[in-house]
């Protein structure tokens, strides 16, 4: 049996890209951690129920914006067997999990296999990358509204340790619920995201922080011993 070169594994947090912004400011930083210049993109939206308007701004901004080639990957009216399935997955330089439902997200590609295919795909090099739910899926666990008011999801596919939490500033509630999830052990210790941010992981180790927005930031969050969590702002490079 052949082995396999070892490749970097990469994965990304973000905090915004095409869907929220209009600078396109994230999206250059992500896609210049591609491992080729003019990348294979693929859009997840499965957390969105495959949303047409999400799919037909993926691939108005992607288009306009950027070399390469965008594709996108519906689950709800799947047309790929198994086996095309899992090369068109492999096939991609990164693939791009959008917003929505994460828990939904988890239980929809439980059931085609997809949790295995990113797997893989991740230890060959493809980047992993989200925001929001599409944020929230690579750790162990998240801070999620999902289930309706603002809880903890112990799940997810565990690529990266910890948790995350995203809209950490601009969602009421979310900074004091997902720290006292962390204090109790509902959830490990993780990663927030401000809007506007991203976060580079390179084989599980956080390497680089970005923020198009003045004074968002990325923290990491902690038990405190005491029955409280500690959290330390990272500093983010300004992207321009």
């Amino acid at each position: 049996m052949a082995v396999l070169p070892v490749r970097q594994r990469r994965l990304a947090l973000l905090g915004g890209g095409f869907s929220l912004d209009d600078d396109g400011l994230l999206d250059d930083w992500l896609l210049g951690h591609a491992r080729t210049a003019g990348p294979r993109v693929c859009f997840v939206p499965t957390a969105s129920g495959d949303a047409a308007e999400y799919i037909r701004r993926f691939y108005d901004v992607f288009r306009s914006r950027h070399a390469g080639e965008p594709s996108v990957l519906p689950l709800f009216r799947r047309e790929l067997d198994d086996e095309a399935l899992r090369a068109f997955v492999l096939a991609q330089d990164v693939v791009l999990v959008g917003g929505g439902n994460t828990a939904n997200m988890l239980a929809v590609w439980r059931t085609h296999g997809v949790d295995r295919l990113l797997r893989e795909a991740y230890d060959r090099g493809t980047l992993l990358c989200g925001i929001s739910a599409g944020a929230n899926c690579w750790a162990e666990g998240s801070h999620t509204d999902s289930f309706g008011p603002l809880t903890f999801l112990p799940d997810g596919l565990g690529l990266l340790p910890g948790s995350v939490c995203p809209h950490y500033d601009s969602e009421p509630g979310r900074r004091p619920s997902y720290r006292a999830a962390v204090a109790d052990g509902s959830l490990p210790a993780g990663w927030a995201l401000d809007d506007g941010v991203g976060a580079l992981f390179l084989d599980g180790r956080l390497t680089e922080t970005v923020t198009r927005v003045p004074g968002a930031q990325v923290y990491r969050v902690e038990p405190d011993g005491r029955g409280g969590a500690d959290e330390r702002a990272l500093p983010c490079r300004p992207l321009t």
